[in-house]
This record gives structure tokens, C-alpha cells and sequence, in this order.
């Protein structure tokens, strides 16, 4: 499976189906948010940033594969997979276990070199609350879900990453 998963990261296929997923993932929270009309809270803000981190990680492996390129890919790969793990459990826990003294902050913080909530408000504005429980399906709230998603990102991730040094099988017309 790891000399699997190795060959697969030398290709460009992969990779693109990983950025297809984050785009995917981000296109229902859109339609969540403008057609359903929920209304997204700054974790649910900070979780989206951690998906178009994973979809520039497919986007920058999808480059140049068979290059180093694809270790940075790999690097940014894992980190917002990290992070969307930390941000969506935290979510959780707020929602499940919800308390006066543990909730998110009114607006989003983002970089002054980087003020997406500026640039592109109808993504990265946040209007709701994080303990409110606004979306369910099959007894799961939007952020488990989540949690599951960037888990299931991370494993693959790692996984990924125990692989590179192993050589891709040479297959060849006598399999030498």
C-alpha cells in the first residue's frame, strides 16, 4: 500500500483529486451559507482557510510531482490538516459541551498582509455562533463531520509522507 500511495504522489492525478475534494467541501459550505442561509461562525471561517490550505497543498503537488516541489506540497498538506483537526475539534467541544466561558471570538482574525474578510467578504465574514447548532445529518453536526474529513486528510497526509522514501515498483513487459 505505501509503494501505492508513493507511486500515486508521483503523479498528478491524486493530487488533483485532493484540491477536487477541498473545492467540493468548500463550494457546500458556499451553498450552505448563501442558499440554506446558515450563518458561518469564526471557527467555521478559520475551518474553510484550513480547507483551501488543503486544496492549494493538491493544487502545489499537482505542479510538479516527480519533484521536490512535492515535499512542500506535503509540508502544507499536513499542517492544514492539523490545523483543521485542532480548529474542528474545538468546534466540537463547544458545541457539545456549551458554557458561558468557552466560545469563539465575534469577528475573525486574519494577518493585516493577508485580510481575506476584506477581500472577499462573501466568503470569510463570519455572522453566527459557534455553540449554535444550525446543520445535522445522520446525528452528526457540521463540524464532526468536519472532523472526520481533515482526520481522514491528516492519515492520508502521514501516510503520504512514510511512503516517499520507498522506491515505486519498476514494472516493465518481463517484471524484472
Amino acid at each position: 500500500m505505501l509503494r501505492y500511495l508513493n507511486q500515486c504522489s508521483r503523479g498528478r492525478g491524486a493530487w488533483l483529486l485532493m484540491a477536487f475534494t477541498a473545492l467540493a467541501l468548500e463550494l457546500v459550505a458556499l451553498w450552505f451559507q448563501h442558499v440554506m442561509l446558515l450563518k458561518p461562525c469564526v471557527l467555521c471561517i478559520y475551518e474553510r482557510c484550513a480547507l483551501f490550505g488543503v486544496m492549494g497543498a493538491g493544487l502545489v503537488g499537482a505542479i510538479a510531482p516527480k519533484t521536490p516541489l512535492r515535499y512542500v506540497a506535503l509540508i502544507i498538506w499536513i499542517y492544514s490538516a492539523w490545523r483543521g483537526v485542532q480548529l474542528t475539534w474545538e468546534h466540537t467541544m463547544i458545541q457539545l459541551h456549551p458554557s458561558p466561558f468557552m466560545t469563539c471570538d465575534f469577528m475573525a482574525r486574519f494577518p493585516a498582509w493577508l485580510p481575506l474578510d476584506k477581500w472577499l467578504p462573501q466568503v470569510f465574514v463570519a455572522s453566527g455562533d459557534c455553540a449554535e447548532r444550525q446543520w445535522e445529518f445522520l446525528s452528526l453536526e457540521m463540524p464532526q463531520w468536519l472532523l472526520g474529513i481533515f482526520v481522514a486528510y491528516l492519515v492520508v497526509a502521514v501516510l503520504v509522507l512514510i511512503a516517499q522514501p520507498l522506491k515505486p515498483k519498476r514494472r516493465d513487459l518481463f517484471g524484472r
